[in-house]
């Protein structure tokens, strides 16, 4: 195992032999934790990628015991079905897990332009690698967000895939305002040298958050940002997810990032932390009358629940409240 870097945090576990790291212009980094099948699906459709661009994969095993994934992956690197490479990043939580890829990245393929990120319970579209690439070098955008499409377990919970925690947060093709997930994204190289490590907050480990954390400080930075509607992955969606619980601690979760990316977003300003505490009790004011109009409008209680529900997780980060739902994965 060669450690990387020099705390021992990350190593790898094994790469496909003869890769050439400098004739590589995309990297696609792949975090996994106890899904070994589902990873090895994500892994085919990365395969059967449809572009004449030279990527390398590189998967972040986050579970550093049994490495279950690690173990299911390795045997196609090693014979090189698939270019790239299998690393451990021992510290568990999911910034530690993209910390761990994207460092390495960095370190090891000297020439990439752009990076993409998957997670292990998605499947990419033939185009999808492409069709981001594309759409960074079409809209001049740093980085590039794309639709997370949610496949039921259940094909009668299709019924919750405009719900606001499934439904993604824009339908065109275009520069936009902010981004919000890492789930299905496109970092330029140039982001993240001029971001440096770490590039997700550790703090955010379990909560998730991160990714949004990050993206808010890049847009603030000024780098562009653009959404690719085309470039579609499908995730997998269990069934524990459309319960009332699930949705309601998501939907909580969501407000605390909120409030946590926001109060980030303004240190440093003349009573920033008084004026975020102001706005998310003027939300939570608002949300019964918002709520009304999205039961007005899709006839959903749970669409109109969740932003009196994201309000609620706004003021309750005021108190240190924080829904760790990543802390027992198999919950989640």
């Amino acid at each position: 195992m060669i450690p990387l870097p020099s705390d021992g945090s990350v190593s790898i576990a094994g790469r496909s032999p003869g890769l050439v790291a400098a004739a590589v212009e995309v990297v696609v980094t792949l975090p996994t934790f106890k899904r070994p099948e589902q990873l090895l699906a994500t892994l085919a459709s990365l395969k059967a990628q449809q572009t004449g661009r030279r990527f390398a994969i590189i998967v972040m095993e986050n579970e550093a015991e049994a490495r279950a994934g690690a173990q299911a992956a390795l045997p196609l690197f090693e014979r090189g079905d698939i270019p790239g490479m299998v690393i451990v990043a021992h510290e568990r939580g999911n910034c530690s897990a993209y910390n761990a890829g994207w460092q390495t990245a960095i370190l090891h393929f000297p020439d990439f332009r752009h990076l993409l990120v998957i997670d292990d319970d998605e499947i990419a579209d033939p185009q999808w690698l492409e069709r981001m690439c594309k759409a960074a070098e079409t809209l001049g955008a740093d980085i590039v967000g794309g639709p997370q499409m949610p496949v039921f377990a259940d094909a009668a919970h299709a019924i919750w895939a405009e719900h606001p925690v499934f439904a993604p947060p824009y339908r065109e093709t275009g520069r936009v305002p902010a981004l919000y997930s890492s789930g299905n994204l496109l970092v330029g190289r140039n982001v993240l040298t001029a971001m440096g490590p770490p590039f997700l907050d550790l703090k955010f480990n379990f909560m998730g958050g991160g990714d949004s954390d990050f993206l808010s400080r890049a847009a603030q930075g000024g780098f562009v940002l653009g959404w690719c509607a085309e470039a579609q992955v499908r995730e997998s969606v269990p069934a524990r997810r459309v319960e009332a619980d699930w949705i309601r601690a998501r939907s909580l979760r969501n407000g605390v990032i909120s409030t946590l990316v926001e109060k980030k977003k303004r240190a440093g300003t003349p009573f920033a932390g008084t004026k975020v505490f102001l706005k998310s009790l003027a939300l939570l004011a608002a949300s019964p009358f918002r709520g009304a109009a999205r039961l007005a409008r899709t006839g959903s209680l749970a669409t109109a629940l969740y932003p009196i529900h994201v309000a609620v997780g706004r003021v309750l980060a005021e108190f240190g409240y924080a829904n760790e739902q990543y802390r027992q994965p198999e919950k989640n």
